[in-house]
């Protein structure tokens, strides 16, 4: 199997790349969000899921291991296979993919080519307890070489808050509507928030 691919960019296409890894082009699909990072002729590394079929092996390609453990997940939904889980990550990052399945929004959801309400709601009821989790998760080592915004301060707000007591479920909700309210905000100002609206 193959996890991981560092080369050179031999092209881009719209829906994908060819990566040359010692005189090898490796076609590797990605959604747009990892696309737009890549330059022709550039150095590049990328996260790898490999997907073997009867008549087919395909590679799909990630910025990060977060990236790529979102695309696994999203596929457990049922009706969501590698085109749609995709189509999700190139219309949300990370952040705003957790959000939206914190908050249950699924209208964020559905932005995404290919979801309908129905599928959005199917994707905000199974994952929403899942996201809390992802949203703790760190990168493995070595596992973001391209550089991406860190998660830091919603993260922190969420740990904070299972230290006091409160599940991740509903942390999770808490943080995401607090820092809807506050745009970009230091952990402490999300704690704050957070706690102030549970309080109401």
């Amino acid at each position: 199997m193959i996890g991981k691919l560092t080369g050179i960019v031999d092209s881009l296409t719209e829906d994908g790349v060819i990566l040359d890894v010692n005189g090898v082009g490796y076609l590797v699909q990605c959604p747009s969000s990892t696309l737009s990072r890549l330059t022709v002729g550039a150095h590049a590394s990328l996260m790898i899921e490999m997907k073997v079929s009867e008549d087919a092996i395909r590679l799909y390609g990630f910025v990060s291991g977060e990236e790529r453990e979102w695309f696994r997940l999203l596929q457990t939904v049922q009706s969501v296979g590698a085109k749609v889980a995709l189509a999700i990550l190139s219309t949300l990052s990370p952040r705003d993919l957790q959000r939206a399945l914190a908050l249950g929004d699924k209208a964020m959801i559905g932005r995404a080519p290919g979801v309908g309400p129905k599928l959005a709601l199917r994707l905000t009821t199974e994952l929403k307890d899942k996201a809390p989790a992802m949203m703790l998760r760190g990168d493995a080592p070595g596992d973001a070489p391209v550089a991406i915004a860190p998660r830091g301060a919603e993260a922190d707000a969420v740990a904070a808050l299972l230290k006091l007591g409160y599940s991740e479920s509903v942390a999770a909700t808490a943080v995401a509507r607090a820092a809807q309210d506050l745009g970009d905000a230091e952990a402490g100002a999300l704690i704050r928030e957070a706690l102030r609206n549970m309080g109401k």
